[in-house]
């Protein structure tokens, strides 16, 4: 899956200039159907809320709802401000019982506080994605969150695996390689004890998503699953070069 960025030709004085160099961009999603683009900061966002979702042991549709509601909420956007004293991805408010400033601006933690709040709501496993996200979230625009639906569920399904080399960033600016031992430390506290080794396909392909998710962060520069293959200089799946069943990240 390719990000395609247009860049346009400035005329001037000096006449033609060169178009400009892609900049760092993400895109979710699966052949014959339309990406859902994301910048890097959404796309960080974005694989906190899966891995949490995943951490915990929640169905997919809790993180459909979990996406769609930060999407409309906050634009997959870590904010510090908002409406009244609303704050971070799911514009939560303090005063309103959903934890210190801290809490709502660290994205781990926020996303773990609407999960909890969500399978708490009667039923909410059955419920549309709207009407579930409404149920937590009391926001005045009760409808809202369904506009974000479709993209919510696109990527849903490559963020926990469903779609393999569902996720892919292209043109990442270099980044000094963090060390495994820190990796796997951040995998851990987002995707649970262990999460960098997964025993099923759709494990290890949430945790590739994951990690080419972190990429700009942590200065990945490769992510293999199942004998593909994403690097930063192609920013885009490929066949690697001998057949695997692991996963493997530098």
């Amino acid at each position: 899956m390719a990000v395609l960025t247009v860049g346009l030709a400035m005329a001037g004085c000096g006449g033609a200039q060169p178009a400009a160099a892609p900049g760092p961009a993400c895109a979710a999603g699966q052949a014959g159907q339309a990406p859902v683009p994301l910048s890097v900061e959404q796309t960080r966002n974005a694989v906190v809320i899966a891995a949490v979702g995943q951490r915990l042991g929640v169905p997919h549709h809790a993180v459909t709802v979990a996406l769609a509601t930060a999407m409309q909420e906050s634009g997959l956007r870590n904010l510090p401000y908002g409406d009244r004293d609303s704050l971070g991805l799911f514009q939560q408010r303090p005063s309103q019982g959903w934890g210190p400033s801290a809490v709502v601006l660290t994205p781990r933690l926020a996303a773990a506080s609407f999960y909890r709040r969500l399978v708490r709501v009667p039923h909410w496993a059955t419920l549309p994605v709207t009407q579930a996200a409404q149920a937590v979230q009391h926001s005045a625009l009760a409808k809202a969150y369904g506009q974000q639906e479709p993209q919510a569920r696109v990527l849903a399904r490559a963020l926990t695996g469903e779609v393999p080399a569902g996720l892919a960033c292209s043109a990442l600016p270099p980044h000094a390689a963090s060390p495994a031992v820190q990796v796997r430390a951040l995998a851990d506290r987002e995707l649970g004890s262990g999460g960098l080794t997964p025993r099923t396909p759709a494990g290890q392909w949430a945790a590739g998503a994951w990690l080419v998710g972190h990429a700009a962060d942590l200065g990945l520069t490769r992510v293999e699953v199942r004998g593909r293959r994403w690097t930063a200089a192609a920013g885009t799946w490929q066949t690697g070069p001998q057949p695997s069943s692991g996963l493997f990240f530098a």
